[in-house]
């Protein structure tokens, strides 16, 4: 059985297992993930989402902008090199990074 097939055929509890134990960072029992569990962890989860079209929202690192997006506050902003004489920020110095 390939890495695909195992994913498709992934209980939806398994998956909501995977996803809470890196939530947490931790197994159901309580002991600790390691790095490469969470790795293996990560992969299998975003795998399944992108499989089983979960909703965008609903995946794992979703980040809801909301009203926020397109600003300063924005991480996928980026300030450019210029500074105003007073330091303070002013519009002209943010630019919008499309990803």
């Amino acid at each position: 059985m390939t890495y695909e097939e195992l994913i498709k055929r992934l209980d939806p509890a398994v998956y909501q297992n995977l996803k809470r134990a890196l939530e947490l960072g931790k197994w159901p029992d309580g002991r600790k993930l390691s790095d490469e569990q969470r790795s293996i962890c990560m992969e299998a989860v975003i795998y399944y989402e992108d499989h089983h079209q979960v909703p965008r929202e609903e995946r794992v690192g979703y980040l809801d902008r909301g009203k926020k997006a397109g600003t300063a506050c924005d991480p996928s902003v980026a300030r450019t090199a210029g500074n105003s004489a007073n330091g303070a920020a002013d519009a002209d110095q943010f630019f919008e990074v499309k990803s």
